[in-house]
């Protein structure tokens, strides 16, 4: 049987130029958020199907790859479903896999503790442009930090980081899930229900309100409820008279507020309040947030607090809060601005046609003096293979 050459749909190979870029931009991530006291951790890439299928994930938990048992214990003959031969799945997000590992680790950890994590993920989801079923994510996060002082500094320390890739034009919408929740309640569905509209709400920029409607009916929800709910998104107001509405609860209007100020103040962006936004994981309890650039119409990133994910693990509460930029659409945006990534090295490559011990002692010294050194044999097409050199950034010295 012939060996396939293309990789696997919705997988890619990523060659040196792509590599160049991803690690570049990894390294200006890593080097600001250490300045904002943010802490690496790494976590497998396998986890327990329990903890992936614990309904946090929203739509997520439906794009798992799973993983059978192994030995003895995957036994075909006694299965009576799939999920029977099934003990592991990859990672669909890193929250789930950080929760679980502050959970084990934190009367070691600083308090409160703030972790940074890259690492790939996996969704069977549908491949289109910028949306991939591996992909990197980048997640920031702050445990046990009760007030939006952790809203504010994640804020801050993800526009600092984009900045520095010469992004510009922010805007973050800004909504709270409580207030969803209020919303829900007000409008006289069960509180059993929430999770289920609200997934139908996060539809909203990709079926349109009729859409939204029609996903509710379909679903048996009263048509009263659901006209009196979505009623509510039709006309544009302020944070403080939208929450008038339903008697939202003043503290929460005023944390959400008090984060709109001061992250204007610290980082100049736009911040407005959105009340469409729902963010699709099912795991968060408070403030949530999404932010944009001004010339991609889409989020390069989001997050929100999830105060309740770490009792889930411990029989303890920890206010938790983070903010996940996408990387995979990051560089996409910089590649279609052909963005070049700065040379910290002189780059040389050494031309011989044959080899002696002046040409390598001559590669060490250079590279002593911390220069990037290759030796190389003189092609045939000596034009063609210079052209190359030169276009990936190589001085040529012959030797």
């Amino acid at each position: 049987m012939a060996f396939i050459k293309i990789p696997t749909k919705g997988m890619r190979d990523l060659g040196p130029r792509d590599m160049l870029l991803r690690e570049y931009v990894l390294g200006v991530m890593k080097d600001t958020y250490q300045d904002y006291g943010f802490e690496l951790i790494e976590t497998p890439c396998v986890e327990h199907i329990e903890n992936l299928t614990n309904k946090v994930g929203g739509d997520n938990e439906k794009l798992i790859y799973k993983v059978l048992k192994r030995g003895e214990k995957l036994d075909f003959d006694n299965a009576s479903k799939v999920d029977d031969l099934v003990d592991s799945g990859l990672r669909y997000d890193l929250t789930v896999p950080l929760t679980r590992f502050y959970a084990n680790s934190m009367n070691e950890l600083q308090s409160p503790f703030r972790s940074f994590q890259t690492g790939r993920v996996w969704r069977a989801d549908r491949p289109q442009k910028g949306r991939y079923r591996e992909f990197v994510q980048c997640d920031l996060d702050i445990f046990g930090e009760k007030t939006n002082l952790a809203e504010i500094e994640l804020m801050s320390a993800v526009i600092t980081f984009l900045k520095k890739l010469n992004f510009e034009g922010f805007q973050i919408r800004i909504n709270d899930r409580r207030i969803l929740k209020k919303m829900v309640l007000f409008c006289g569905f069960l509180e059993s229900d929430a999770d289920s509209i609200l997934i139908s709400l996060d539809k909203l920029d990709k079926i349109g309100m009729d859409g939204v409607y029609d996903e509710l009916i379909r679903h048996g929800y009263e048509m009263d409820k659901v006209n009196k709910f979505l009623g509510f998104f039709c006309e544009n107001l302020s944070l403080e008279e939208f929450c008038l509405q339903f008697q939202m609860d003043e503290d929460v209007v005023k944390n959400l507020r008090e984060i709109m100020n001061y992250t204007k103040e610290v980082t100049g962006a736009s911040l407005f309040f959105d009340p469409t936004l729902v963010r699709g994981m099912g795991y968060y309890t408070g403030p949530i947030f999404e932010i944009m650039v001004s010339d991609y119409a889409s989020s390069i990133g989001g997050g929100g607090r999830y105060d309740e994910m770490v009792s889930k693990y411990a029989n303890v509460s920890v206010p938790a809060c983070g903010f996940s930029v996408g990387f995979e659409r990051l560089i996409m945006l910089l590649e279609e601005r052909g963005f070049e990534v700065p040379l910290t090295k002189k780059r040389v490559a050494i031309v011989i046609q044959e080899k002696n011990t002046d040409v390598f002692l001559k590669a060490r010294s250079m590279r002593d003096e911390n220069m990037i050194v290759k030796v190389v044999y003189r092609s045939k097409n000596y034009k063609h293979q210079k052209e190359v050199l030169e276009a990936n950034g190589y001085h040529i010295l012959e030797m």
